[in-house]
Formats: structure tokens, sequence, C-alpha cells
């Protein structure tokens, strides 16, 4: 039976981002999602008995994750929750809440749990066996090095679609780091007054267990790996390809970390809800796929989809989040839709504080409800690239009930 499927306020939560080969990288991804996921529903008096189904989304395997979203709700001591295991790079975020949204509204779940989780660092080595080949030999591959380096079919590295898009649309360095300038000082406003904006959906400081989740090695106060940026050091750096323009201050950094989130009917939300006068809709999402080697700009296609799903227009929209591993997407986007460079990403985005991939856009939806929160409601949109030259984009609604 058809049903409205809503996101309860204040019931969803992330770590903080570590950079790579930081202090998260010794925590299993799998096991790390299960142990923060049940700590943070009790922190909510969110009883496991009110959650019937589960989504988990990775994108980097880890030992024994063939056991998926079973394995860890049954860590966190729900033995009767099951669901899929997600895995669409950077479009992860986005895929699990479309997919949560379409179990709730066709009546499948009354709340799904979302659990994204990734550790970029450490990344698996894989041999793959060829019978076929000279002396039976196969292929093998660093999953996160080499995938970043080689598009198969595109056959590109990442930074490669940032340098296509960045010629297309005549984007200089310096043009880019004004941007990274920009997001710096929007993140510096989530750490002000003690990290308010962050504490809002992050526990802070937050403990890092050992590898065996029983006393804490750490304690991180905000993300960490998140480099200083001025004027005069950007303009230093050089591009990272000869004849380029893109540097690296003007792209993002791998990270560890892991990102939860509740959907669920709209009565189930009224209990689950850390203020229940606050309504979270989901308006409409949007994906598409560019021109190969061009992955900066899909996003703009997707995100005039969801704005369709949606029934509005880019002017109906009171804030922007972008999952923007170069400073590139946000220029083309601004370009092409018209909404103000310098407004989007208020309050930090995945350019500055990292690329855990599978948990990545679902901390900026989180991070964009925030925003509207604190307006006191409005239409947000959430846009960003993914690997294969494609890109996801959701809209919400936050209001007074």
């Amino acid at each position: 039976m058809p049903q409205n499927a809503e996101i309860p306020y204040g019931a969803y939560w992330s770590t903080p981002f570590a950079r790579w080969q930081g202090s998260l990288s010794h925590l299993h991804s799998l096991e790390f999602a299960a142990h923060v996921a049940k700590q943070e529903l009790a922190n909510r008096n969110i009883a496991l008995a009110h959650i019937d189904n589960g989504i988990l989304g990775m994108t980097v395997p880890q030992h024994q994750s063939f056991y998926g979203l079973p394995w860890v709700t049954g860590m966190m001591g729900a033995d009767d929750i099951a669901g899929p295991t997600i895995s669409q790079a950077c479009a992860t975020g986005a895929r699990t809440l479309a997919a949560a949204c379409h179990e709730v509204r066709g009546g499948l779940s009354d709340s799904t749990l979302i659990l994204t989780t990734d550790r970029t660092s450490n990344g698996a080595h894989v041999y793959y066996p060829g019978p076929g080949g000279p002396g039976g030999t196969g292929h093998h591959e660093d999953v996160v090095m080499d995938n970043f380096n080689h598009d198969p079919h595109a056959k590109n590295a990442m930074i490669d679609t940032a340098e296509n898009v960045a010629a297309k649309y005549q984007i200089s360095a310096a043009e880019q780091h004004d941007v990274v300038l920009r997001r710096h000082a929007q993140y510096g406003d989530a750490l002000a007054n003690e990290h308010a904006f962050q504490k809002r959906y992050m526990t802070l400081p937050f403990d890092v267990p050992d590898s065996r989740f029983r006393k804490s090695v750490k304690t991180l106060t905000t993300d960490e790996g998140v480099a200083d940026a001025t004027a005069e050091g950007l303009a230093k750096l050089k591009p990272v390809k000869p004849g380029g323009t893109i540097t690296f201050g003007g792209q993002t950094h791998p990270a560890d970390g892991t990102v939860g989130l509740l959907v669920t009917t709209e009565a189930k939300a009224l209990q689950c809800a850390t203020d229940p006068s606050i309504r979270i809709r989901v308006l409409g999402f949007g994906q598409s796929r560019t021109e190969k080697g061009f992955m900066p700009q899909a996003p703009v296609e997707a995100a005039q989809k969801a704005l369709d799903d949606a029934d509005l227009s880019i002017g109906d929209i009171d804030a922007v989040k972008s999952h923007n591993p170069f400073a590139v997407n946000d220029i083309v986007f601004s370009r092409e839709t018209g909404f103000d460079l310098n407004a989007m990403n208020n309050f930090g985005c995945s350019l500055i504080w990292g690329h855990p991939q599978g948990p990545t856009g679902l901390r900026s939806i989180i991070e964009l409800i925030e925003e509207l929160a604190l307006r006191g409601g409005g239409r947000g949109l959430f846009q960003g690239c993914a690997a294969g030259d494609s890109a996801m984009s959701v809209v919400l609604d936050v209001r007074s009930r």
C-alpha cells in the first residue's frame, strides 16, 4: 500500500572523516559502521525494534563483506533486519536514500536504516585468476588506487575528467583556487562556537576505538586531514599534470568514515525524530551520465532531472550542497544553472572534508537538512558526480509540520 516517506529530524549521524592512512585506517569499515550505529541509535532513544529493513552502502570491499547488511545489523543486535548492499561509487549515498524511500513508499518497510561506510585506507589488493592466461596467470588490482587512476571505459584517470571540463569551460587554476578559499571559509563556519554546526549531527569529541572495539585509542575533535589554505599558498601550487590547471589544492582527498540515516513513514518519523515539529520530505531524485571523460559536468543534468521529478526549478531552491571532488564541479554547476557559486556548500563540502566514497553524499545530505533547519525551513538540492561520468541528485523539503 503506497505511503509517504520521511526522514525523522535528527535520526542521522556522521563520524568525523579521517584522512587516508589516518586515525580510522585500522578499523574494519563494516564493524565500525555497526559500532557507531548502535551507539548513535541509543543516543537518540531509537530502539532497534522500530527498524524493519536496512540498506548498506559501501564501495571498498572488506574482509567477509560478502555478508553485507545482515552481518552489520547482526553485530548491532538486530538479527531480524535484512537488506541489500549498494555500491555506486560516490553516488552510493544518494542511491541508498532513493532505495530506502522506494521501500517505504511501496509499503515494503515502515522504517529503513541506511548505513554507509568506506575505508579507502589499506584498500584490498585483489587477484583474479585467469585459467586462459599464459601459465594460468590472471589479473590483479589495488581496488582503490588503480580505479582512481583508470576508468576502463573512458581510458582516463579521475583527474583527467576534471582537466577535460576545465579546458571545455576555460576554467583557470586561479578561479578554482578562489572557490577553494570560499569553501574553506564555509567549512570554518561549521567549526565556529566549538563546532556547533557539526555537533547538530556528529558526536564530538569522537572516541576512536581500537580494532577490537574494546577501548578508545584516540579522540578526534573534528575531521582529520583538512589542510589549511591561503591565497599565497595555493598560488604556489603547480598543476598535478603538466599543462593542466588542477592542483592538489583544487581537489579533495581520500578519507575514511561512516554515516547513517533513517527513512520512515510519517507516523514512525513522529516517534523517532529528536524534534517532531520538523518535517523532512524527499521530493525528487535524478540520475545522469554525461559524455565520456567529463565527469564533473554530470551533476548539472542530474540536478535538472531531480528538479523535474519534484516539479520545481532552480529558482525554488534555497540551499545547494554538492559532492565536489574538484573545484571545477561547482564552477560548472553555477555557470550552467545560475545558482550563486558563493552561496553553495554552506558549512562545508567534500572538497574540504574528504572523500570516503560511499558515505560522502549522505553526509552532504545531512548537512543540507541541518542548513535548511537553521534557516527555519526551505527546499534543498544535493548533487554530486560519480565514477563512470555519472551523477545523482536529490531534492529535499524541510519545514514545520
